[in-house]
């Protein structure tokens, strides 16, 4: 898909496509769609730095510890 078409489709017609795209590629079943691991962006409350956790599958709460000062926490 270019860039002038994309721009022409509205947010609704583009998920539309995605959705159509996706089902084709499950009936023939070459594509395997798995869950992967979901990346939470949190700041720390020590110092206030960012940091980027990874988190396996369902899991709301992940203990890190802060890149910057070391503080051990858990994420909101």
């Amino acid at each position: 898909m270019d860039d002038a078409r994309r721009r022409d489709m509205s947010k609704q017609a583009m998920r539309d496509e995605t959705e159509r795209l996706v089902k084709e590629a499950l009936e023939r079943k070459g594509v395997t769609i798995k869950q992967g691991q979901t990346r939470i962006e949190s700041r720390c409350r020590k110092c206030g730095a960012p940091n980027r956790i990874s988190a396996a599958p369902g899991q709301v709460r992940v203990a890190f510890t802060c890149k910057e000062c070391g503080e051990e926490q858990k994420t909101l």
